[in-house]
């Protein structure tokens, strides 16, 4: 009895030390998004991520079929709600994608890409802790064979045409501004008042 509480006294040292080391890392870093994670960050969220995945998802198969009806819904899908992060072409190759801590992966990787379908699914659905990977569940049918649709689109990231690009480039948000401007824009051609002329930046440092 008195070994085993050796033991487990000096694992508790081990993780205390282990533990205070890391901290005094962190904290020299300071918590800036703008530095890459380091190997040992890596390989440990990497870990984490895949040991708190519930295994009930991780043999999951996708229920959706892959058809083209499908892909083409989320290829809009993923034009509007992902891009601003992953990039059309699932890069990650963003301002929004390289600003985060960690970076958004290439999803085209075999990191992504050897994850199963269920897996998958679940981070969608459930987003992923301490990333930029929000939950974008709606808890609803429709809302999961959306994101069914979008396993089989995260597949055929590596293999996107660059008609597939163009054609998700007239679904990624807009500004406000810009928004608004489409919509005077529209108005004046369906015989409405004519837009107002973009304010001039300079206008009032010219002289008198």
């Amino acid at each position: 009895m008195r070994r085993l509480l050796r033991v487990v006294a000096w694992l508790a040292f081990l993780a205390i030390v282990v533990i205070g080391g890391v901290l005094l890392v962190v904290q020299g870093r300071g918590v800036s998004a703008q530095p890459q994670p380091s190997a040992i960050e890596a390989r440990l969220a990497l870990f984490m991520r895949g040991w708190l995945t519930p295994s009930t998802f991780k043999g999951l198969k996708n229920p959706v079929s892959d058809t083209e009806e499908n892909f083409i819904a989320a290829r809009e899908h993923f034009a509007d709600h992902c891009a601003s992060c992953h990039a059309n072409d699932g890069s990650g190759n963003t301002g929004m994608g390289r600003a985060l801590y960690p970076k958004a992966p290439d999803m085209r990787s075999e990191r992504t890409q050897n994850l199963s379908d269920g897996e998958i699914f679940y981070f969608i659905e459930n987003g992923i802790r301490l990333t930029g990977m929000p939950a974008w569940s709606t808890h609803t049918p429709e809302g999961e064979h959306a994101s069914w649709q979008l396993v089989h689109f995260i597949r055929r990231l590596s293999k996107l045409t660059p008609e597939d690009l163009a054609i998700m480039e007239t679904f990624n948000p807009t500004s406000r501004a810009q928004i608004e401007e489409e919509r005077k824009i529209e108005e004046f051609l369906n015989g409405g008042e004519p837009p107002p002329p973009a304010a001039d930046p300079h206008a009032g440092h010219r002289k008198q």
